[in-house]
């Protein structure tokens, strides 16, 4: 009987170090004044520009002004806490956008600010 040599390639891995809570919370958009002030003189700029960033449709935040709930802004947060493993509900999502609006958004851009951190591959050497 001969025997099946069998050889296995180690495969990359990629090891997440982040947490699955917002970076900062809905409140904290007094850690950077500059940025509070922003969002509170131009709130709706600076949401397209956020969407932008975040790979969606620059005007899109513009049509949460003809609903009660704002649901572009519950779309980005429900989106965000997907892409980023970040635990909630959507029932805290819809209170938040419908409520909090102009911290939300501040939360989520201070989101993709601490989360933009580059992938770096590691080459191994083939013995």
């Amino acid at each position: 009987m001969a025997a099946k040599l069998v050889i296995q390639q180690p495969e990359p891995v990629m090891e997440s170090r982040e947490s699955n809570q917002w970076d900062s919370g809905i409140c904290d958009c007094f850690d950077n004044m500059s940025h509070c002030c922003a969002w509170f003189w131009c709130c709706p700029c600076l949401a397209c520009k956020t969407s932008q960033l975040y790979g969606e449709a620059l005007c899109l935040p513009l049509l949460d002004v003809f609903g009660c709930v704002r649901p572009i802004t519950m779309a980005m947060r429900v989106s965000m806490r997907s892409r980023y493993n970040i635990g909630g509900t959507m029932c805290q999502d819809c209170v938040l956008a419908t409520f909090c609006t102009p911290c939300s958004w501040c939360q989520m851009s201070r989101e993709m600010k601490h989360r933009n951190i580059p992938v770096v591959l590691v080459a191994t050497k083939n013995v």
